[in-house]
């Protein structure tokens, strides 16, 4: 009792200098709460940049595709046919992005006979939402591919997919357990939306403050407490097995690029890895987006041809 009193009434200097101490540190612990919790919801609620496009005069003939995601609502896409019964590369842009700064790798694809297929994800472009880091854009991305594949225009079992950080991630996991997807451009792809985070915090100018990233993380495994048991992406890597997949890591960002190169040392064959100085394709000059599309194009053209060669006729 006489301890809990003069924890209460201090009197003596240490007892006043251990009251200072846990006040000091119960009011750091809250306003490190308060601060992750803004960061997060800076995190989900990006920015949006959706680029006014007059789709009507676009090169490409592009089609408006809408495809229903359940518990999100409608997405729109654009459609840009090639070949008929060729295969459909669907882009997925990164955090912060949006579709409309893809048009370029669009037409360079499109200009190689392939179908190509590019929409927003939740809380990007023109829709509202917040966004999970790819655990639910990985839903949006099945939604379209499984629109797609309902057409009699295209070859519903050869898809390729192409993303950026958020859109790589999404890409992958939804790649690692549907069959129709046969060739993957992972640039600066992440194993697990956490990592995402740490990211997003030390982009904010705070992940050097004590006990700040490991705040925000558990705010936003909070926020998506139904996926709290899935697994790191590179647990199940090896579902990937005969999918042709190039890892694209930027130097200019060493985290991402570190966790791309782990994670296309572990993936199966046939597997590729290209090094590129700067990432973030809608930032590159127009010399580097060139080279960064003759890349990508050369990929696509060896691993998944617009056309399958016909067996010659027994003589």
């Amino acid at each position: 009792m006489h301890i809990l009193s003069e924890l209460r009434y201090p009197s003596r200097w240490y007892t006043k200098l251990l009251t200072l101490i846990l006040a000091l540190v119960f009011f750091a612990v809250l306003a490190t709460l308060a601060i992750a919790g803004f960061l997060v919801y800076r995190i989900v609620k990006p920015q949006r940049s959706a680029p006014e496009i007059n789709m009507a005069s676009f090169p490409g003939r592009p089609e408006v595709v809408d495809f229903q995601v359940p518990e999100l609502g409608k997405r729109e896409g654009w459609f840009f046919p090639g070949l008929r019964r060729a295969p459909t590369i669907v882009l997925c842009h990164g955090y912060e992005s949006s579709r409309g700064e893809l048009l370029t790798l669009v037409s360079a694809l499109q200009d190689h006979q392939y179908n190509v297929f590019v929409f927003d994800f939740a809380a990007h472009g023109a829709n509202a939402g917040v966004t999970t880091l790819g655990y639910r854009e990985a839903d949006e991305l099945r939604k379209a591919v499984d629109v797609l594949a309902a057409r009699d225009d295209l070859d519903p079992t050869r898809f390729g997919f192409w993303g950026y950080n958020l859109g790589a991630y999404a890409a992958l996991r939804e790649a690692e357990g549907d069959k129709r997807i046969r060739a993957l451009v992972l640039d600066s792809v992440y194993d697990d939306p956490e990592q995402m985070v740490k990211i997003g915090v030390e982009h904010n100018g705070l992940g050097t403050f004590p006990l700040m990233v490991r705040s925000t993380q558990l705010s936003f495994g909070y926020l998506n407490n139904v996926h709290r048991h899935d697994p790191p992406l590179s647990s199940k890597l090896l579902a990937l097995n005969g999918v042709a997949t190039l890892f694209i890591q930027a130097l200019d960002d060493p985290e991402l690029a570190a966790i791309t190169r782990q994670m296309y040392l572990q993936a199966p064959e046939p597997r590729e890895q290209a090094i590129i100085a700067h990432g973030n394709f809608v930032s590159l000059s127009d010399q580097e987006k060139r080279e960064y599309e003759n890349r990508v194009v050369s990929f696509f053209l060896l691993r998944l041809p617009p056309t399958v060669a016909r067996p010659q006729p027994l003589h």
